[in-house]
C-alpha cells in the first residue's frame, strides 16, 4: 500500500502550497496573490471582459472571483464599467496603477517561476511542463471551474 507522501494527489497539492509560497516570497513587496496576478493579466490581454469570463478563462469559480475582484478594485488595480451593450453586464478594466503593477511586478514573478523549478534539470523541467499541462488538459471538464478560453 502507497503512503500518501507517494499519492500523486498529495504531491501536487503539496507542490501548490510550495508554489504558493515561493510567489508570496517573491512578491511580498507588491501585495499581490497569485490568483490577483493571473486576473490582472487576463484582464489585460481581453478587453471586454466580464467576471464570467475573466474565471473561466483562468479557471476560477465564479463565487471566489468577486471577492478577489472587490480586493483589487479596492486596491485601484482595476474598474468596472458598463458594458456599452448591455447596462447591466460591468466589464473589467486595467487602471493605470494595475498596467503598472503588472509591469513591475513581472520580474518577481519570473524569479518565482525559476525558483519553483531550479532544483529539476533544464530537460526535467520542460518535461515536468509537459505532464502537468497534458494532466490538467484531460481533466480540466471535471473540476468546478474548468478553463474555458475565449473565443
Amino acid at each position: 500500500m502507497k503512503t500518501i507522501y507517494e499519492m500523486p494527489g498529495h504531491l501536487i497539492r503539496r507542490a501548490h502550497q510550495i508554489s504558493t509560497a515561493i510567489f508570496a516570497e517573491e512578491c511580498m513587496a507588491f501585495d499581490v496573490t497569485a490568483i490577483q496576478y493571473s486576473a490582472l493579466c487576463a484582464i489585460g490581454m481581453h478587453e471586454s471582459l466580464d467576471a464570467t469570463r475573466l474565471s473561466r478563462l483562468i479557471a476560477f469559480d465564479r463565487a471566489t472571483i468577486g471577492g478577489v475582484l472587490e480586493r483589487m478594485e479596492a486596491k485601484g488595480w482595476i474598474e468596472r464599467v458598463s458594458s456599452p451593450k448591455d447596462r447591466r453586464v460591468k466589464l473589467l478594466r486595467l487602471t493605470p496603477e494595475g498596467e503598472n503593477l503588472v509591469e513591475r511586478v513581472e520580474s518577481a514573478v519570473q524569479r518565482a517561476q525559476k525558483r519553483l523549478l531550479e532544483p529539476l534539470a533544464a530537460e526535467d523541467r520542460k518535461e515536468f511542463l509537459r505532464l502537468l499541462s497534458q494532466l490538467a488538459q484531460v481533466h480540466n471538464d471535471i473540476t468546478s471551474a474548468p478553463i474555458q478560453p475565449i473565443d
